[in-house]
């Protein structure tokens, strides 16, 4: 049975912390809609803002589904598992929103965040937590973290601005569902 919690106390800001992976569950409001899982991860990507208020960088990707359903109706929940140390599961239900390069609150939310891993960087996403539960996780497996991978790192390093721009206008400015999702950088 889950635990409520009043609050991201000291004790559970660790735990989110020190996971190296976590999940991001959205839907859009239509029936047919598709549902999306995403996993996030690279160390230091995501951060505790307040006792009810969390984020994490959003990066250039082959899709945008999560960016689409906050901005059609702001659902999300982020789930947390121990792969290593004593089982637990948290998850943060709450509203997000999307903050981009261009936004005024970009630059003060992004100084949460290593200065590295700028490049395709396409936006923040702020949750404001409503509920914060733990579960047992008895049935999550133990596994051994090698490392983060450094691909995504790489990719990016390999492109011009130019590139960025165009890959949100040709495949992030939409959801697999056609609902709007990145602006490209010049449009707003």
């Amino acid at each position: 049975m889950a635990k409520i919690h009043d609050t991201i106390d000291a004790r559970l800001e660790r735990f989110l912390l020190d996971q190296p992976v976590f999940f991001v569950g959205t839907a859009p409001r239509s029936d047919d809609g598709h549902v999306n899982v995403s996993p996030k991860g690279m160390g230091g990507t995501f951060a505790v803002l307040s006792e009810h208020r969390v984020a994490y960088l959003d990066y250039t990707g082959s899709g945008a589904e999560t960016i689409a359903h906050l901005r059609e109706n702001g659902r999300i929940v982020l789930m947390f598992c121990a792969f290593e140390g004593p089982p637990s599961i948290v998850r943060l239900h709450g509203h997000g929103r999307v903050v981009l390069p261009a936004d005024g609150e970009f630059d003060e939310l992004r100084s949460h965040f290593p200065k590295e891993r700028v490049l395709g960087q396409r936006s923040i996403i702020v949750v404001d937590v409503a509920r914060i539960s733990d579960s047992c996780g008895f049935s999550v497996p133990l596994m051994e973290l090698r490392g983060d991978r450094d691909l995504l790192d790489r990719h990016h390093e390999r492109r011009d601005p130019e590139y960025f721009t165009d890959y949100l206008r040709r495949r992030n400015a939409t959801s697999v569902d056609g609902l709007p999702a990145v602006p490209a950088p010049d449009e707003g």
